[in-house]
């Protein structure tokens, strides 16, 4: 008989809260690999989020054992992060998004396209992400599943065609 901690794939925790429909905010804990499916460094939240997996894992704050999240029914992810320094060579672009819900939310989209697609539409418009991410005021971040926007318009000046 194999010992059943034999299929245990080592993972960090990570706290966040979920935004679930029609939950609303869920505290506890997602796991991450310390190694991401693209081979480069660790797996980040972006990255669990955005797998082809239609479910997650989350060890609720509140109780034992985990839940089994539906990505869909995630309108958000709050969680702070201590880099705050954004990847050389990314565009920023200041952001209001406007949820289905009424709900408002307002930070910086920070990515990396080539610079002929690197336009806030283009970030919005990449197929294989559901979640984008929005660095809010401090060190705290959101990642905003795209299915549950309305309308993501700029802040101040910011013009694009």
């Amino acid at each position: 008989m194999l010992p059943q901690d034999m299929y245990l794939i080592p993972k960090t925790p990570r706290q966040v809260t979920l935004w679930v429909r029609p939950e609303g905010p869920v505290a506890g804990s997602l796991f991450l690999s310390f190694h991401s499916s693209s081979g480069t460094g660790r797996e980040d939240l972006c990255d669990v989020l955005n797998s082809h997996d239609p479910f997650l894992v989350l060890k609720r704050a509140d109780r034992d054992g985990p839940g089994f999240y539906n990505k869909r029914a995630i309108i958000r992810v709050d969680y702070e992060d201590d880099d705050a320094t954004p990847p050389e060579g990314s565009t920023t672009r200041r952001c209001r998004v406007s949820m289905m819900d009424g709900s408002i939310i307002e930070g910086s989209a920070r990515y990396m396209l080539p610079p002929n697609r690197a336009r806030l539409f283009d970030y919005l418009n990449i197929r294989d992400e559901s979640f984008i991410k929005l660095h809010l005021e401090g060190r705290s971040i959101c990642l905003v599943n795209k299915g549950h926007v309305a309308c993501v318009s700029y802040i101040g000046d910011e013009e694009e065609t």
